[in-house]
């Protein structure tokens, strides 16, 4: 009889246009490739409480664009850039709740078949929009942070500001510099992200399998770590 394992959960999180998506799809080939089988959740359809509801609040209020921006159709998003009072508590109160409903999340996939459950966005992109070097959000993001269930692995896939706005023209670049610098500090907060370093697409491909592989089951970890991935076009 095959010992049942639990899934492994990986989150892979970033500033808009950093390439999160690019480097999801890679992963699940190389996972494909060598015999395991994975699942992705997005945070923002399949954890987020009341997600159609607060973009609809967020709209109503703010107006901004929706959907995703593109380099030949930019648009301009008004909402986790937005940084007033009342939405700061707002996002408080709601971010108790989606954490409540991500670890009954994680405790249901961890009990699937699956190999590798794949997090589209964490925990993590919520508590970045908060201003953490003040006392009192930090000490909020620390309570949060222990709240939350642990991902196997934690990826944060860094990348220039002024790359990301290229390839996801949605938020004003300031924003973007300031909400980089919130990841950084999360990980400071408490270590247990795996920063991967800017750079080509293969490279940061590399990274992510290598954080991966030690993870799997020796006799997986082989197959998985010469898997060969090709870029999505």
């Amino acid at each position: 009889m095959m010992e049942h394992r639990k899934a492994i959960v990986v989150s892979f999180s970033g500033i808009d246009g950093a390439g999160k998506s690019t480097q999801i799809e890679m992963l699940r080939t190389s996972l494909a490739e060598s015999g395991l089988t994975s699942s992705l959740l997005t945070f923002w359809d399949d954890v987020v409480m009341l997600s159609a509801f607060r973009e609809f609040c967020s709209h109503a209020a703010f107006g901004g664009d929706k959907g995703v921006g593109s380099p030949d159709k930019p648009i301009s998003r008004k909402d986790k850039n937005v940084s007033s009072w009342p939405v700061m508590l707002m996002r408080l109160v709601f971010y108790v709740f989606d954490v409540a409903h991500l670890s009954f999340m994680v405790a249901k996939a961890k009990r699937s078949h699956v190999s590798v459950l794949i997090f589209d966005r964490y925990i993590y992109d919520e508590l970045a929009n908060l201003p953490s070097q003040q006392r009192f959000f930090r000490a909020y993001v620390q309570g949060m942070l222990k709240l939350a269930p642990r991902p196997d692995v934690a990826y944060i896939i860094d990348a220039d500001p002024a790359v990301a706005i290229k390839r996801k023209p949605e938020y004003p670049y300031d924003f973007l510099k300031r909400n980089r610098a919130s990841y950084l500090e999360l990980n400071e907060i408490d270590k247990v992200m795996t920063i991967i370093a800017p750079g080509s697409v293969i490279e940061a491909h590399t990274q992510v399998v290598k954080a991966l592989a030690n993870k799997l089951p020796a006799h997986q970890r082989q197959s998985f770590s010469s898997a060969k991935a090709l870029i999505p076009s």
